[in-house]
């Protein structure tokens, strides 16, 4: 039996080289998450319970990489966290909240603080924009079985717009009729979007956030390859989710390529990320079944036990060089997920072959994970939990599968659970870990991904090589 070698980040370091880049700042970390999606940052958060909802998709979309929203909820659940992120800042907000003429002022106000906002378009059966009600036509009314066509501001006092319309045409219009709302309609006066002050000014604030062709944030949910994958993934495209993720451990298995065959053959035009595989052949297959990006590692992860469990898995160097490999000769970007346990890594990773880093860790303890904050001795923590741990695969099964107690019993979890110091704004971690990565990419002479991807050069260290590598002889402050 021939047995191969397999390295971890932790194995090699980057070769310096000659570097003609005068500073950091010359390099760009622009990439591709798929065939068809580009990013100008290669940082996708992980679509774990713990890491991943609407609050981290925006804040990574607003630095310019994305988010991906796990699956461990309701379909309706996933949805409305979609929606959150494409309503939330972009320069055409595609489905926006609406209500009919006789609706009743007290279904109005819980509207409003169900979905925090204080204003709606009225429209009529055929969703023609009919007018408008802001906060101020019924802040101070108290009759609550008042109806919506007794308050709005009706459609002949209305400015519209048409889809299609510049940034600059809008500014104009808002400075010189004093307006902040501008709703847009075809020919036939159905409503088809609406731009807003606020939209416009963050739309100019964050130049290189990632965002659709109407300028909203891309948003990446994960489904799974049984039961709700097909409806899951069709009511995540219809709320403007811009790539689907098949989200399983092993996706070089037979129930995995059939979910994946199953959702290409259904939803020709959407970007499909396939995973996870850690081997040439595993990438190879998912190609040839048509995603736009594979997703790879097998067991890397902080709180991932699946080497140890299962005693499977590739060491990610190895596994996202040789993925990498098949990858290019077809153009399809690989996502190096997991094994980034030093902000060098990032670097590493990309080098060996990745367009994107997917991350976990990295990104709990932050405000925008989901979880609220413990104090623990004096330090503030956020929980992390692994997507297979004990707890994580408990919850699904009480919640989602209506399962007995008495089944819990039968879970082998491949993850732990764990706290995670809080770390404060996803912002700043991403800041740290692009000024890492880009005097990573400057040592090797690479103003760009593909540049690094020709420039890069390993040596393999030792135990002792990577000792020598961290400060060492030293009492840190």
């Amino acid at each position: 039996m021939k047995i191969l070698e397999g390295l971890t980040y932790d194995d090699v370091l980057l070769i310096p080289q000659k570097s003609y880049i005068d500073h950091r700042s010359d390099v760009s970390t622009k990439t591709r998450l798929t065939r068809h999606i580009s990013l100008n940052l290669p940082f996708v958060s992980a679509n774990m319970d713990t890491v991943t909802e609407a609050e981290m998709a925006i804040a990574l979309a607003r630095e310019g990489g994305i988010g991906i929203i796990h699956r461990f909820m309701t379909v309706e659940e996933q949805v409305e966290q979609v929606k959150k992120v494409k309503r939330n800042e972009g320069f055409i907000l595609g489905n926006p909240y609406t209500v009919t003429s006789d609706t009743p002022l007290i279904k109005i106000i819980n509207k409003a603080k169900k979905n925090g906002v204080d204003g709606f378009l009225v429209v009529d059966e055929k969703n023609r924009l009919v007018g408008i009600l802001s906060k101020r036509d019924y802040s101070f009314e108290t009759d609550l079985a008042q109806k919506t066509a007794d308050l709005m501001t009706p459609i002949k006092r209305l400015i519209t717009g048409k889809m299609g319309i510049k940034a600059e045409a809008v500014k104009k219009i808002f400075s010189g009729n004093k307006i902040e709302k501008l709703p847009l309609v075809d020919k036939d006066g159905v409503l088809k979007g609406l731009i807003t002050a606020r939209a416009i000014k963050n739309y100019e604030k964050f130049p290189t956030s990632t965002k659709d062709k109407n300028g909203r944030y891309l948003v990446g949910a994960a489904v799974g390859v049984v039961k709700d994958y097909l409806e899951r993934a069709e009511a995540l495209i219809n709320a403007g989710c811009d790539v689907i993720v098949v989200d399983v451990a092993h996706g070089h298995n037979n129930v995995a390529m059939r979910a994946i065959a199953s959702l290409r053959k259904k939803f020709k035009n959407v970007d499909l990320i396939g995973g996870n595989v850690a081997t040439a052949e595993g990438a190879r297959d998912l190609i040839k079944m048509g995603v736009d990006a594979v997703k790879v590692g097998i067991g890397p992860g902080g709180l991932c036990t699946t080497r140890m469990v299962a005693g499977v898995g590739v060491p990610q160097f190895t596994a996202v060089s040789e993925c990498s490999a098949v990858a290019k000769r077809y153009g399809v970007p690989v996502i190096a997920d997991g094994g980034t346990n030093y902000p060098g890594d990032m670097a590493k990773a990309l080098a060996a072959g990745g367009s994107t880093c997917m991350l976990a860790g990295w990104f709990a303890g932050t405000d925008e994970s989901p979880g609220g904050i413990i104090m623990r001795k004096g330090m503030k923590f956020k929980v992390h939990r692994g997507s297979a741990s004990f707890l994580a695969t408990a919850d699904r099964k009480m919640e989602l599968e209506n399962n007995t107690e008495q089944q819990l019993n039968t879970i082998v979890p491949e993850g732990v659970e764990a706290m995670v110091p809080y770390k404060g704004k996803v912002s700043d971690v991403v800041y740290q870990l692009t000024g890492a990565l880009k005097s990573g990419m400057s040592y090797c002479n690479a103003k760009t991904i593909p540049e690094l991807w020709k420039n890069a050069r390993f040596v393999k260290v030792t135990e002792a090589g990577f000792r020598e590598s961290k400060s060492h002889n030293v009492e840190e402050l």
